[in-house]
């Protein structure tokens, strides 16, 4: 209630001296707008800066007292014995080697602090590329053998990829739920050390009354220059905002969808999720399935809670901009579709709150866009009129506030909202025993936020135009494809992509720096902070994107994190194999040719019963032409298809090492006589 009191009386202000400002204007219809674009943009600036100095004022007097794991002394949570939990990670088409690593460094994690024995591991795949299928399955097998934890790992490849990441999950549930007490979700680029898996499981064994503890990840493993500005804003300015955010959700906090623990029971009792009217983007399944997911767990009676000060969770970001981009554009079509449970019978108003503020934060790019638009079209229309500008006498020349002092006052205002969490950040910072050294000591912190400031505030209208571009697609029914995220970049500035993506904005802002220029050139001073980062965003984009430069500021000590002088796990290494592509066809190839990875493949897949004669006559008529004319042949949901079936490749395996050479594809002949099958994947 304090931190919306201040956002209303902040808001309110602000509000009224913009609009004492305009009132003398002409033009007083289209004034109205801009006050009201006003008003609502400002309350968003206000409550971020809000939850930063609750956050920061919290953090000051030691912590809430009223966190989540401060609900035990130290002494009790180390004596609460654990429950069964299952580890899932939801995996599509993913870096195999990448995934594996972390799986292994969990592993190893939890074996250290002896507690390995009360956590199984699942990797839940819906990958449509036969190729990572085969080489998951394998990296599987490899795992497990390294590890000698058979039995405790497991592999799980959905047949059909049925609502994508939660329809896995409901797959799980469904499955295996019943099993474990709790789930902890995790994404392809997610790592949890043993000791916070633990610390979960006893919070969740202590608060019997909590269904979802969520944590805040840290980002790591940053090479690119882009990569490295996220991944130290994250880590500097992130612990305020957190601190603040669990100051005004308590037990009412929401879930990221991954690097969080589950109570499964009323997970799987109250967490189906509903199918919305009409069709997508609007419509349809619900792509963005966290926010119901912890809407639907407070509905019955569940707590959720933000865990703030979880120093073990970690994420990988995006490497470029524009991979941030194609992650945003999906993520704005899954919250506009939120809309729909803003009125939702039984919700409780925390809940629909933080519906309004997923969608709201991409709907605020369309709505800044508007205003600055809107500024730009009223300072030319008056300034075409030769008139100057003598505002009606209001409550700021009452009191002797001249024009110029009281847009001052409004400027000065909204760019000290805008800059102040990260000032309060830094404090907080500086506060702190040996805080400052681990992000390079005082000075290279002063310097990082300093050309961080400048960064985002180039970032920022390139951000802007592109959320706004994606809300505008959402609303007028385009959807968007569910795709892989890029994890790594190399060391090539992609310019024709820079080029492709950012070409409309650049010319956009040229000719509305030109109509500035022309028709109220007054007006490019302000407008220059939009209109710069805009014009070139093709060079910022592309050599952002770097890990040249990303390599510069580790070696200048700039941009530096906890993380990277002190990594999250010795043995968390982000694998060279992992940016090379996979080479076609040598999955399928080897789940053909060699022994074993032909019998690792068939255990895993189910035996179909009762085919139909168009089904068998299907499978006879690929597989014959597989033999006959070689991978080539076949389409990939063929390929897809016969790998899925488990008679297939088994009659596959007998019929290439039986055939005459003759009789099979040359590329067959050449997997045939190779030292080995097939090479390594």
């Amino acid at each position: 209630m304090r931190l919306l009191t201040l956002v209303v009386f902040a808001t309110g202000t602000a509000t009224l001296m913009m609009a004492d400002l305009i009132w003398g204007m002409p033009m007083r219809g289209w004034n109205g707008i801009v006050l009201t674009l006003f008003a609502v943009l400002f309350a968003a600036v206000a409550f971020g800066a809000m939850q930063a100095f609750f956050g920061f004022a919290v953090r000051c007097q030691g912590g809430d007292a009223r966190r989540i794991d401060r609900s035990v002394t130290p002494a009790e949570e180390a004596a609460i014995d654990l429950a069964p939990t299952a580890i899932v990670i939801a995996v599509c088409n993913e870096e195999v080697a990448r995934v594996y690593a972390g799986l292994r460094a969990i592993y190893r994690s939890l074996e250290a602090t002896g507690q390995l024995r009360h956590f199984d591991f699942f990797i839940l795949s819906d990958s449509t590329d036969p190729d990572r299928w085969i080489e998951e399955e394998m990296g599987w097998a490899q795992l497990s053998n390294e590890l000698d934890a058979h039995g405790r790992i497991f592999y799980r490849k959905r047949r059909v990829n049925t609502n994508k990441k939660a329809g896995n999950i409901a797959d799980f549930c469904r499955r295996w739920g019943r099993r474990y007490r709790y789930m902890v979700v995790l994404d392809a680029d997610s790592f949890m050390t043993g000791g916070t898996l633990v610390r979960m499981v006893r919070l969740m064994e202590a608060n019997s009354g909590v269904a979802l503890i969520q944590t805040a990840p840290r980002l790591f493993g940053a090479e690119t220059l882009f990569a490295r500005l996220q991944q130290f804003s994250a880590a500097l300015y992130g612990p305020i905002f957190v601190a603040g955010a669990n100051y005004w959700q308590q037990g009412e906090a929401n879930y990221w969808g991954h690097n969080a623990i589950i109570r499964l029971a009323p997970f799987i009792d109250h967490c189906s999720l509903p199918k919305l009217p009409g069709h997508e983007p609007w419509g349809g399944k619900i792509l963005s399935h966290d926010f119901v997911e912890a809407a639907l767990l407070r509905r019955a009676g569940w707590g959720v809670w933000l865990l703030t000060d979880a120093h073990g969770s970690y994420e990988e970001g995006p490497p470029t901009l524009i991979d941030t981009l194609k992650r945003d554009r999906r993520w704005c079509q899954g919250n506009i579709q939120h809309i729909w449970l803003l009125f939702s019978r039984g919700l409780y108003p925390v809940s629909r709150f933080h519906f309004f503020l997923g969608v709201f934060s991409y709907a605020a790019s369309l709505l800044w866009l508007l205003f600055l638009v809107l500024g730009t079209l009223l300072a030319i229309g008056f300034d075409r009129t030769g008139l100057s500008w003598v505002p009606t006498p209001g409550l700021a020349t009452t009191v002797g506030v001249s024009p110029e002092a009281q847009f001052a006052i409004l400027t000065v205002l909204t760019f000290g909202l805008l800059f102040s969490p990260k000032i309060l950040a830094v404090i907080d910072l500086f506060r702190q025993p040996g805080g400052p050294a681990s992000y390079g000591g005082r000075a290279k912190v002063i310097a990082s936020v300093g050309l961080e400031m400048i960064f985002s505030a180039a970032l920022a209208p390139v951000l802007m135009l592109f959320h706004a571009k994606f809300v505008v697609l959402s609303l007028f029914g385009e959807g968007v494809h569910w795709g892989t995220q890029r994890r790594a970049s190399d060391d090539r500035a992609d310019w024709p992509a820079a080029l492709r993506v950012h070409g409309g904005p650049t010319l956009l802002g040229l000719v509305w720096m030109a109509a500035i220029v022309y028709f109220a050139p007054q007006l490019i001073v302000w407008m220059a902070f939009v209109l710069v980062g805009i014009i070139f965003s093709i060079p910022l984009s592309a050599l952002t994107g770097r890990t040249k430069y990303g390599r510069i500021t580790r070696e200048l000590g700039l941009f530096c994190t906890p993380e990277e002088s002190t990594p999250p796990a010795g043995d968390l290494q982000t694998p060279e194999t992992a940016t090379l592509a996979v080479r076609s066809d040598l999955g399928l190839t080897r789940a053909v040719v060699d022994p074993y990875v032909n019998a690792v493949h068939v255990c895993l897949l189910r035996e179909r019963t009762g085919q139909a004669d168009e089904v068998r006559q299907y499978f006879e008529y690929i597989r014959e032409k597989l033999l006959r004319d070689g991978p080539a042949a076949l389409q990939p949901k063929d390929k897809f298809a016969v790998l899925s079936d488990a008679e297939s490749m088994d009659w596959l395996h007998t019929e290439v090492w039986r055939r005459p050479a003759a009789d099979l594809a040359p590329w067959w002949r050449g997997a045939l006589h190779q030292d080995h099958p097939a090479p390594a994947l």
